[in-house]
């Protein structure tokens, strides 16, 4: 994120908060701050396309922030037009934004998510046998594994702050708090929730620093070569394991916690049927489907 995307984030969250506070106050109002910030959250995501698509080479966060654009500019239509609220999702990515923006903008907190996660990947590598050496990156924070390879080649994984989980655990987060639903079962939902998004979280860069250090993906040169346009072969594996199959098992791993919460939190069905509504353009209910089970 650039110091625009930064401010912009900001001024997102702060629409979203005010149309759920207007929820509960004036509907004309928040009707027009949620529309305002729909279109805010378009520009947003369309800002960050570029980033994700070709300075980091992620198919999979280029593609999913492309579809955000007129996804979120369709929402908006929606909303203004009277035809869907998608008031609790409104409300919901408020409380993403505001769990999720600390981390990225307080540096205490950055580096100690970043750090946990290290130790914790760490105490997971050794416990398999795999004694990676483990220093300090750029960023000032002990956060880089080293592998060193046959022909004395070093091959470095760093824990950024998207290898932290706290993306996944603040989506969850927010989509259960903003339910219209007791305290007690929306807290049991994110107590369950996040445990598991941060154990998979360490196994998944555990399994990207291992592939990336013993190569386990180099014979896959053609394809990667072709998709992320690089001639480097010492960085297949990696491309591989993190932007193809971490990053794949990573969406599909999120939609699952998200479904099998319906069975602790019911409400949740309310935001599950308005994305089959974007989805599909029809109405579905998705308690009753459950209740058949």
């Amino acid at each position: 994120m650039s110091a625009l995307t930064d401010a912009l984030a900001w001024v997102v969250i702060v629409a979203f908060a005010a149309s759920a506070i207007f929820q509960r106050r004036d509907a004309d109002r928040s009707r027009t701050a949620a529309t305002g910030a729909w279109v805010l959250f378009a520009v947003f995501w369309a800002l960050l396309v570029p980033h994700f698509a070709f300075t980091q080479r992620s198919i999979i966060e280029g593609l999913l922030s492309a579809v955000a654009v007129p996804a979120s500019l369709y929402v908006a239509v929606l909303i203004w037009t009277g035809r869907r609220s998608f008031a609790t999702i409104t409300e919901a990515v408020a409380i993403m934004g505001v769990i999720y923006l600390p981390f990225e903008m307080i540096a205490l907190l950055r580096g100690g998510a970043i750090e946990m996660v290290t130790r914790n990947v760490e105490f997971l590598l050794a416990s398999l046998g795999y004694d990676p050496t483990v220093v300090t990156g750029p960023n000032g924070l002990r956060s880089t594994f080293v592998f060193v390879g046959e022909d004395g080649h070093r091959f470095t994984t760093r824990v950024l702050l998207a290898c932290t989980g706290i993306g996944s655990s603040a989506t969850v987060s927010g989509l259960v708090m903003a339910l219209d639903a007791p305290l007690r079962r929306r807290l049991a939902g994110v107590a369950i929730a996040v445990p598991i998004i941060y154990a998979l979280n360490v196994f998944r860069v555990a399994f990207i620093a291992l592939a990336h250090g013993y190569q386990w993906f180099a014979g896959w040169q053609d394809p990667i070569f072709l998709l992320f346009g690089t001639s480097d072969p010492n960085m297949v594996s990696y491309l591989v394991a993190d932007r193809v199959l971490a990053q794949s098992a990573s969406v599909f791993a999120l939609v699952v916690i998200t479904l099998a919460l319906l069975r602790v939190v019911p409400e949740l069905s309310t935001i599950v049927e308005d994305v089959l509504f974007l989805l599909t353009g029809d109405d579905y209910d998705v308690d009753s489907r459950l209740g058949a089970f």
